[in-house]
């Protein structure tokens, strides 16, 4: 079965048994609670076929999330308008995703990058089963303008493969989770072309999975289409550290989806 269809079932599920509730934002949800799905590195990188995704503004989200930068300049600067709603008058969205990945606060006062320790685990400790990376700072979640919806990921080495489950809180499953999916992939395979090893598996583990009631028509105009085979992701160049990578270093081969359905973004 395509590895698509988890994806649309999930939608399908919280269309037939998701229970209404109501949400921060200005329209009600159907949720339900507790879902996992798998995407194998070898059928694909998983962008979604049956709507169009637009690939760059998902790599430079992610270059933004990796920088540790919580401004939002940079994505201005690359034509990303979705977090305006969220940021302060200076642009700002306090010490979120970035913050938290790249510059956690020790209680003594100095900062971990979590990101960089996690990338020395794989290559110095890969048996380790606690190589995690955590945005879930209960420190710092009232200065957040927005707390985390993926709080954390964690990678697993077995016979030269890497694996990553990243832990979703909360998930907009119209809009949000086609980015998170494809967004993780590509910070998969990032890191293990760093490790020398192979991008196998992504598995995504879902709290609080939910279709906003402004986007169930769309949800149902997707369930109506077939997946198509998912592209093919390369990494080019000799990039030496996760700070170096940029957008001509990622070639998305063979990408063929279906025409992008418009839904609007809730703002919480």
């Amino acid at each position: 079965m395509h590895p698509e269809y988890q994806y649309l079932q999930l939608m399908a599920d919280i269309l037939k048994d998701g229970k209404s509730k109501p949400s921060r934002g200005i329209h009600d949800l159907k949720s339900i609670f507790g879902y996992q799905i798998r995407f194998d590195m070898r059928h694909g990188f998983p962008l979604l076929t049956t709507k169009k995704m637009p690939f760059k503004i998902l790599l430079h989200e992610l270059f933004w999330f990796i920088s540790g930068s919580t401004n939002i300049q940079y994505l201005h600067d690359h034509k990303i308008h979705y977090w305006d709603g969220f940021a302060d008058e200076n642009k700002n969205l306090g010490p979120v995703y970035g913050a938290q990945w790249r510059h956690w606060k020790s209680p003594d006062g100095t900062e971990i990058d979590q990101l960089v320790w996690a990338i020395n685990e794989i290559k110095n400790n890969p048996n380790s089963k606690g190589i995690i990376v955590n945005a879930w700072n209960v420190a710092d979640l009232e200065a957040m303008r927005l707390p985390p919806c993926h709080t954390m990921f964690q990678f697993d080495v077995t016979k030269g493969k890497l694996r990553m489950q990243l832990y979703q809180r909360s998930s907009d499953v119209f809009l949000g989770l086609p980015f998170n999916i494809a967004q993780y992939a590509m910070l998969l395979h990032m890191i293990a072309h760093l490790t020398d090893l192979e991008p196998r598996e992504l598995i995504v583990s879902i709290g609080n999975a939910h279709l906003y009631k402004n986007h169930l028509d769309a949800a149902k105009e997707q369930l109506k289409r077939k997946p198509t085979a998912f592209p093919k992701l390369k990494i080019v160049g000799d990039v030496k550290s996760i700070d170096d990578f940029a957008e001509e270093n990622f070639v998305l081969e063979d990408y063929k989806p279906q025409p992008h359905i418009k839904a609007d973004l809730v703002i919480l």
